[in-house]
């Protein structure tokens, strides 16, 4: 198994060119023809430009910050060292305002990845993953063979958000504008795709906080990737749920000519822009729309079936305790785990090479996206069902007052954050650290 390496240094110094540059800076979004939207993105695009990276092959990439702010970009779902990660929580230096870093990283598992800001927004809804600050991100595998037509990405974003009350006296995000690609329904190009072609259809969810279902009229999704890991069993299904975060890989069979939506299944998303439309070679006139009748979905359909191979020693257990902490009218509420918020949060220690089991306990009325820094986990146990496998993710969303029990082996040393995916519960001191021994 190949070693990750990684440097972080400013370029003050003579460097060789970097393979990529990103730079980030403000950004007027053009979201549709009657809304410009005021944000921050990368190389002034959103989403961010694709990065392809090759599994194994050291990478330089260039990162000049043209901000007011300090900023870090995180490579979401690599096994990296903790100071080249991209949280400050682990030790990855921020880029100061006006600054320039350079990171350098070989780059492992292979798969469908993203890059994003990792940073504090608090109340201002112009900061952190309320901005346009996400791209692409895949690694190539060794071995590559295409087994399609086509492949296209898409990112699903929420903007121009305000925070409300929510009802209970906490307050979250509502948001105006919904987009695939930076763009509302109708506004920009449609996905254009011939009779008879497999196209691979690579789906993020950058929202800050929200989670969204997505469906194709007309057509179905064959998935066969959760988070740019293959999944023991691919399903077809008629839609996709998506948390923020998670990443879903799928193959659909261009088998019905005509001129499509594909779009948010909730109405009221929908008409908040989330859509686009998928289009035929020879095909015109408006989209059509099926509205599916109800909402489906589930992670297990994708678990292994045959019995889990043995591990070489039982997992160690780790309870970690969802709640929320109500921290008065017009105030975010305080998010803990087993009680307490970062970062007063315990920082559970672990041995390197030994499997762990994390119990996560919702005790809240929210549902929580879950994600662990610099390591991928295994599914093993989900709300009606004790036992499962196979399913290797490393962003999952717990239900409100459930509980789901994932495993992994602490193989990659350092310190490893932990945390909800929401923006403002990530900010309300939903996170902790574990450490290695």
């Amino acid at each position: 198994m190949a070693v990750a390496s990684a440097a972080l240094a400013a370029l003050g110094q003579q460097l060789a060119p970097a393979d990529y540059t990103i730079d980030i800076a403000a950004y007027a979004l053009e979201a549709t023809p009657r809304r410009t939207i005021k944000t921050i993105a990368y190389n002034r695009q959103v989403p961010g430009p694709l990065l392809r990276l090759k599994e194994g092959q050291p990478v330089t990439i260039d990162v000049i910050n043209q901000t007011g702010n300090s900023e870090v970009v995180h490579w979401h779902g690599l096994f990296l060292p903790s100071e080249v990660d991209g949280a400050m929580e682990e030790g990855t230096p921020l880029i100061p305002a006006g600054g320039r870093a350079r990171y350098t990283f070989t780059p492992r598992p292979s798969g469908f990845r993203w890059y994003h800001t990792h940073t504090f927004a608090g109340k201002d809804l112009h900061k952190g993953q309320y901005t346009g600050q996400h791209g692409f991100l895949l690694i190539e595998p060794r071995d590559h063979p295409a087994q399609y037509d086509q492949e296209i990405f898409l990112a699903l974003h929420d903007w121009d958000g305000e925070l409300l009350s929510s009802g209970d006296g906490s307050m979250d995000p509502v948001y105006e504008v919904s987009t695939i690609n930076g763009r509302v329904l109708g506004f920009g190009e449609p996905l254009r795709v011939k009779s008879g072609q497999q196209v691979i259809m690579h789906i993020l969810n950058s929202s800050p906080s929200e989670v969204h279902w997505i469906a194709l009229a007309g057509h179905r999704f064959k998935v066969i990737a959760l988070d740019g890991n293959k999944v023991p069993q691919p399903r077809t299904l008629s839609m996709l749920r998506l948390a923020p975060a998670e990443r879903v890989s799928a193959l659909v069979e261009m088998n019905n000519p005509g001129v499509w939506v594909m779009g948010e299944v909730r109405k009221h998303i929908m008409a908040a822009g989330m859509g686009i439309g998928v289009e035929y070679a020879g095909s015109s006139g408006k989209p059509r729309w099926d509205q599916p009748s109800e909402l489906s979905w589930d992670y297990l359909p994708f678990a292994a079936v045959d019995p889990p191979p043995p591990q070489p020693a039982s997992a160690v257990a780790i309870p970690l305790l969802f709640e929320s902490k109500f921290a008065g009218h017009g105030a975010m509420d305080r998010w803990a785990i087993n009680g307490k918020s970062y970062p007063e949060t315990n920082s559970p220690i672990l041995t390197a090479g030994q499997r762990y089991r994390l119990s996560f306990i919702n005790r809240s009325n929210n549902d929580h996206p879950v994600h662990l820094h610099r390591h991928s986990f295994e599914l093993r146990r989900v709300p009606d069902h004790p036992e499962t496998h196979g399913i290797v993710k490393d962003t999952l969303l717990v239900e409100a007052n459930t509980q789901v029990d994932v495993e992994f082996t602490a193989n990659n040393p350092g310190p490893t954050l932990f945390h909800c995916h929401q923006q403002n519960h990530m900010d309300a001191g939903f996170m902790m650290l574990f450490r290695y021994a």
